[in-house]
């Protein structure tokens, strides 16, 4: 079976674990081999950075010659990727060689291959990388160039000192560089060769789409598909709002020598086309890192999560170079005037048409194929999670029962790319919560959905008091019974959406601490209360006796929820509600904000900290999360039940039973 022929950002499983991987280039080049851990980091300093100094791998070798060879079965279990580096000797580039070429293959043969084409003025970079995934080993192309060499890649993966070692590493030797020549098609052309289209890929020169990268941060745009460093389940900083009011754009994308450059993917010939993968496992349910089943089946959604966005990424990549082959060959018969009108013209156009379709066609197949692995094992988890990770429709809430203990994660909603919009990945948050949450009644699309009628204030208002209504009742459901107190904040007059809404259906379950604080001095003598109790506890803490607590104090955890905001608030309330957003998480008081920005204007900048330290909610579907990985811009949904059902109403009495 022939190898498939990977693009930037795609991966492939590997059916084995010993694995041997060529590295060719056109120039003497050294090889090296970073064995890292999940976030990409060397494991354990230089000893787990391998070269032709210490040609010692597990299982295995790393020739001179630039094949690496690995059993990956002999890893220590903290190694979960090898990534597999080229580096030219100091004042060279890429930029005038023939593509590098990574080629895999296991003991019955070839598995895949990757032409790194693009390059330009990088003089290291990561071809391709092995990384653990549900168990078993898969093979990605990344293409990831650094025109500061050796150095900015060593530093990069967390070299204590990497100017030094890079030094060492970089060969003292020299070719003359291929000329470049004009092929018979009038494209210039490193390697002699022709690329079986009449047209030039793009090699990095001035006005190509060449995309810049953050180091461990991810493209700068969401055409960019080559992926950064992986962030660690445990540890990552989850997807980021790139909508947030007053939230700081981003620093632009480092360019210059310092900086890795990264280039577009090509996708595959026509002459090899992709070959079916390999039997790949049926998934199965916590297939991941972790202590705890629930730690298990987080870390694992991470892992679809990472997954979705790469292969999306991948896609989109492709189809951007497949639009800009079509607009290079257009371009190419108008630049002749004999070939500007007439049938033959006409032809031209439809073949660059038809070659732009196929390799759109390509890409979406493997992009299907990606899609359906992730949306078996969403099924899989799906079936699995524990009631507070699970969709409201989920079995785990039919058969609630109290917790003895606070599970391990939160879903907030779920989260989807416009390429497959059925793949629901959730959307999980650890607790005990360590940022408080606002659900924004101030911005958003123009409808919730399709065909349906223009929002208004009011309607995003009742939509928001339904999301912090079913958030609030998932945290109560997730302490042990009695383990968290709710208190309410609704000065606002009642209706539609109004801040009676947002408390009713806990009074009514009798689930509230005491009576919501409707008027200004009571929305004062509730935040005094919690802020002492903040007080109070780190007190504590700090003396060294956590539970030791005065009687009138319930160390019961608390939620704060408030609606509304700032009616009902004042500078003294308002700056207890920013003392509570900042120091009451680590103590077990948790804040639910559901409030227009806007209505805060008369407060100016003051209160810009205190909007950016909470994790926003949309009220209805809207697009205007990213990933860490590559900055896709995903659409949150809320979890929140159907109209109709009845499961949220059962679990407040539910929950008002048990305390009872």
């Amino acid at each position: 079976m022939a190898a498939a022929e990977l693009v930037r950002g795609q991966n492939h499983p590997l059916p084995g674990t010993r694995i041997t991987v060529r590295l060719s280039s056109a120039h003497p080049a050294a090889t090296a081999v970073l064995l890292t851990d999940e976030s990409g980091r060397l494991a354990n300093g230089e000893g787990r950075l391998v070269h032709a100094g210490s040609p010692e791998l597990p299982g295995d070798r790393l020739a001179a010659d630039g094949e690496v060879a690995v059993d990956l079965g002999a890893l220590a279990a903290d190694v979960h990727r090898l990534q597999l580096a080229l580096l030219l000797p100091t004042g060279r580039t890429f930029r005038d060689l023939p593509a590098p070429v990574a080629a895999v293959a296991g003991p019955d043969g070839g598995i895949a291959s990757f032409t790194l084409t693009g390059l330009a003025d990088e003089s290291a970079l990561v071809a391709v990388e092995l990384y653990r995934r549900a168990g078993g080993w898969k093979v990605r192309a990344v293409g990831q160039g650094y025109a500061g060499g050796a150095t900015a890649l060593l530093a990069d993966h967390g070299c204590p000192d990497p100017s030094a070692l890079a030094a060492a590493l970089t060969p003292e030797v020299s070719a003359e560089l291929p000329t470049t020549r004009r092929s018979a098609d009038g494209g210039q052309r490193a390697d002699g060769g022709s690329d079986g289209a009449g047209v030039v890929a793009p090699t990095g020169a001035p006005g190509s789409p060449i995309n810049t990268v953050h180091p461990r941060r991810g493209p700068s745009g969401p055409a960019a598909t080559t992926p950064a460093p992986e962030v660690p389940p445990s540890a990552a900083r989850g997807p980021v709002d790139t909508t947030h009011p007053g939230r700081p754009s981003p620093p632009p994308p480092a360019a210059g020598p310092s900086g890795p450059v990264f280039a577009p993917p090509v996708p595959p010939s026509p002459s090899s086309p992709t070959t079916a993968p390999s039997a790949v496992p049926p998934p199965i349910a916590g297939d991941a890192a972790g202590a705890t089943m629930d730690e298990r089946l987080y870390n694992q959604v991470w892992g679809i999560f990472e997954d979705a966005a790469r292969s999306a990424a991948a896609y989109r990549s492709a189809v951007e170079y497949a639009d800009h082959r079509q607009d290079q060959e257009i371009e190419a018969l108008l630049a002749d005037p004999r070939m500007r009108f007439g049938p033959d013209a006409e032809l031209g156009r439809l073949r660059a048409r038809t070659r732009r379709d196929e390799l759109e066609g390509r890409a979406r197949a493997v992009l299907d194929r990606d899609a359906e692995q992730l949306r078996e094992e969403l099924q899989v988890v799906e079936r699995a999670m524990p009631a507070a990770m699970a969709a409201w429709g989920s079995a785990a809430w039919t058969a609630w029962q109290p917790v003895a203990e606070r599970p391990f994660a939160l879903r907030l909603g779920d989260l989807h790319l416009p390429e497959n919009p059925d793949i629901r990945v959730p959307m999980l948050t650890r607790l005990p919560l360590h940022r408080g949450l606002w659900v924004d009644t101030g911005s958003g699309p123009e409808s919730a959905g399709p065909g349906s009628a223009p929002l208004g204030s009011a309607d995003r208002k009742a939509f928001g008091t339904g999301v912090a209504t079913a958030v609030a009742a998932r945290l109560l459901a997730c302490h042990p019974p009695g383990g968290l107190l709710l208190h309410a904040v609704a000065p606002g007059a009642g209706g539609p959406g109004g801040s009676g809404d947002a408390w009713a259906p806990f009074a009514r379950a009798g689930l509230l601490a005491g009576p919501p604080a409707t008027s200004r001095a009571e929305v004062a003598a509730l935040l005094e209360s919690l802020v002492e109790r903040v007080d109070l506890v780190q007190m504590a803490r700090r003396a060294g006796a956590p539970d030791t607590l005065p009687p009138h104090v319930d160390p019961a955890d608390r939620l704060l929820l408030v609606h509304d905001f700032p009616y009902g608030f004042d500078d003294r309330t308002v700056a207890r509600l920013r003392y509570l957003a900042d120091e009451g998480p680590a103590v077990g008081v948790h804040l639910l904000l559901v409030a227009d920005r806007a209505e805060s204007r008369e407060y100016g900048p003051l209160l810009d900290p205190f909007w950016r330290g909470l994790t926003r909610l949309a009220p209805v579907e809207q697009a205007y999360l990213a990933d860490p990985w590559v900055e896709h811009l995903w659409t949150f949904s809320p979890a929140v039940p159907r109209p109709g059902d009845p499961a949220l109403p059962a679990l407040l009495e539910a929950i008002a039973r048990h305390r009872r």
